[in-house]
């Protein structure tokens, strides 16, 4: 086999590898197959539930132990791009959520449209944002700044979203107490993360590998327990083929439309490629790791099966698209690059 033949090859495994879901989008579905064949019941679903309650306080007692201020601090001084990112999180995503209430309940059923509506008002995530972010060749401490700060805020922000647009499209809504339990439940934690940071913050990092059990472990035992909820309830007798494609559908208009207004808006403020590409995916992004235990505090006591789902279906979509587009931008600089050599080259001395 000659090195072209490799090559091409190589390619072609790699364009696989994109569009092929990742090990934790595996274990997800394996979860919710798992919730639908043995549901959580009785006592068993009440002391998994406390479990669940300690797993999460804990994940986010390890996110404020690994946000070192120094970052932070660092990164504020960027305030322009951090602006643009958390309106495009908080303000226009939200704002096309509420646009698809237009599409009829036929088409979209409430229940999940309800889902979708959650995840236009979720934070950003941080792994895959600053992931991409360096893949792409883009302004990578920012991109850790911006992350994180999209986290912090979420968690006032997100619960008081939800209450304003359910209540605006009459979908009810969530007592405020729900904010109550996320600072308690979820701030709280990372407050104390944040405390204890200086003298931990440097091992919990160098024991990245070790403490990711944690991480993925507590948001499916959130996924378990909702979908188990659910299954009871009859999700799966709910909905049908053709109403998860709809959610799939409105995924994928979501993103689209964002990615679109976020490369060519960050081009027309006047920002450089560097931080186009940090806006680019961190504004594009939705938290699978926050939108779970969020949607666990803010909808307690109700089915969030159905909530859930549109998130985890977008958080596969959008993990393959911006794989394509981080390859895409990394090609163009590689190119920019070797012009630029080239001309040098060719240029009298």
């Amino acid at each position: 086999m000659d090195d072209k033949t490799r090559t091409v090859l190589s390619r072609r495994e790699t364009t696989m590898r994109r569009f092929l879901p990742d090990t934790f989008t595996i274990l997800l579905v394996c979860t919710v197959i798992l919730a639908s064949l043995l549901p959580a019941r009785g006592a068993f679903a009440g002391y998994f539930g406390i479990a669940t309650d300690l797993a999460i306080a804990l994940l986010f007692f390890l996110h404020g132990a690994r946000l070192s201020r120094d970052v932070v601090i660092a990164g504020l001084l960027h305030w322009r791009l951090h602006l643009v990112i958390l309106l495009t999180t908080f303000g226009i995503f939200p704002l096309l959520g509420l646009g698809l209430g237009f599409i009829p309940d036929t088409i979209l059923p409430q229940p999940l449209y309800l889902g979708i509506l959650f995840l236009c008002v979720l934070p950003s995530t941080v792994q895959s944002s600053i992931a991409f972010t360096s893949m792409a060749g883009g302004n990578v401490p920012a991109a850790i700044c911006s992350a994180s700060a999209s986290n912090i805020f979420g968690m006032f922000l997100t619960p008081l979203l939800v209450g304003l647009l359910f209540s605006v499209g009459g979908h009810g809504g969530f007592s405020f107490d729900a904010l109550e339990q996320i600072l308690l439940q979820l701030l709280a934690p990372f407050i104390i993360g944040q405390i204890l940071q200086p003298w931990i913050g440097d091992w919990i990092r160098a024991k990245k590998k070790i403490l990711m059990p944690v991480d993925r472990g507590s948001i499916l035992m959130v996924v378990y327990l909702a979908f188990s909820t659910a299954v009871v309830e009859g999700l799966w007798h709910t909905f049908s083929i053709a109403d998860i494609a709809a959610v799939v559908v409105a995924d994928m208009v979501l993103l689209g439309i964002v990615l679109v207004l976020t490369m060519v808006g960050s081009r027309w403020l006047g920002f450089d490629k560097a931080d186009e590409i940090t806006i680019t995916f961190c504004g594009s992004k939705k938290s699978l790791a926050s939108g779970v235990p969020m949607a666990n505090v803010i909808f307690s006591g109700q089915s969030i099966g159905a909530i859930v789902l549109p998130l985890m279906l977008f958080h596969q979509i959008q993990l393959m698209v911006c794989a394509v587009i981080a390859q895409k931008y990394a090609a163009a600089a590689a190119r920019r690059a070797m012009e630029k050599e080239i001309e040098e080259a060719a240029s009298p001395a």
